[in-house]
């Protein structure tokens, strides 16, 4: 079994630690206009009130790092990305996740960011791993490889571990740090594919094991079209915990599904004397970290 690798993230003051042998990172998703009517019409009207409390709430609630989205139909959104960079780093040290799919919002993103950021993200298509690689290897970038490719979202564990090691390989023959690639193995909706759970759950097994990178992904999209979600997601990401979960993109204000990120870590020896779900329930219990 490969030795579990370290993945440094920095802003400008703090630098974060993703290791298998440390507490979960959880990358906060909130700072995103997709399906959230609200923040889409605040960065419409160039306000960024609610981009900044955001970012503030996350991280008051446990968030590691912040996730970054500009995806604003019609809008500028180089221009827009470096806006909210701007507003969130003028509030919480946080290290920052750059979401986009433009090449061009992503150079602008990184080319103003003070730090070491997580891009997020490249695939195995080699036109994502020409255009992305590239940025992250110039702004010494950690990058999120997602295990899909020109044929769509692999079946199988094996078809998915074989794009994750494509992207690791080109990643490292430019001069990427292996330990600068975390692998997203994918989370798909049981309720289209009841295998869909099993399937991400064996490709972080067999990337971990063979790799040993740290491995992210958008936990919440598993119990996609089933009812009470937040139960499904919390079982499932403690589960993939233990498979080798290291930095989920969720949102640290659920309540279920961070007690249940909290319980993997106890459970798994990284919460030293229970300090840090000692420390969570008498926040749960003031009331401070709300659903």
């Amino acid at each position: 079994m490969s030795e579990n690798l370290t993945t440094l993230l920095r802003s400008k003051t703090k630098t974060i630690k993703i290791n298998r042998d440390l507490p979960t990172a959880i990358i906060g998703e909130r700072i995103n206009p997709t399906g959230r009517k609200a923040v889409l019409e605040a960065l419409q009207a160039g306000n960024f009130d609610i981009v900044r409390k955001d970012a503030l709430d996350q991280v008051a609630a446990g968030a590691a790092a912040l996730d970054i989205n500009a995806g604003v139909p019609g809008a500028d959104e180089p221009a827009l990305i470096q806006q909210i960079i701007r507003n969130v780093t003028e509030v919480v040290d946080a290290p920052l996740c750059i979401d986009t799919a433009d090449p061009l919002a992503l150079a602008a993103a990184l080319s103003i960011y003070e730090g070491k950021a997580l891009i997020n993200s490249v695939n195995g298509e080699e036109h994502s791993l020409a255009r992305v690689l590239p940025l992250a290897k110039e702004y010494g970038a950690a990058v999120i490889g997602l295990c899909m490719d020109n044929n769509g979202i692999p079946a199988t564990a094996e078809q998915r571990f074989a794009v994750a090691a494509r992207i690791i390989e080109r990643a490292t023959k430019i001069g990427i740090a292996l330990e600068d690639v975390v692998i997203d193995p994918l989370a798909m909706a049981m309720s289209a594919d009841s295998k869909a759970g099993r399937v991400t759950l064996d490709t972080i097994e067999m990337v971990v094991r063979e790799f040993g990178v740290n491995i992210s992904m958008g936990a919440s999209n598993i119990s996609f079209g089933m009812p009470d979600r937040k139960f499904i997601n919390a079982t499932y990401i403690a589960m993939a915990i233990r498979a080798g979960l290291t930095c989920p993109i969720t949102n640290p204000l659920q309540t279920e599904v961070h007690t249940a990120i909290l319980a993997a870590d106890l459970s798994m020896g990284r919460d030293e004397y229970g300090m840090g779900w000692i420390k969570a329930y008498r926040k749960r219990e003031k009331g401070k970290v709300v659903s």
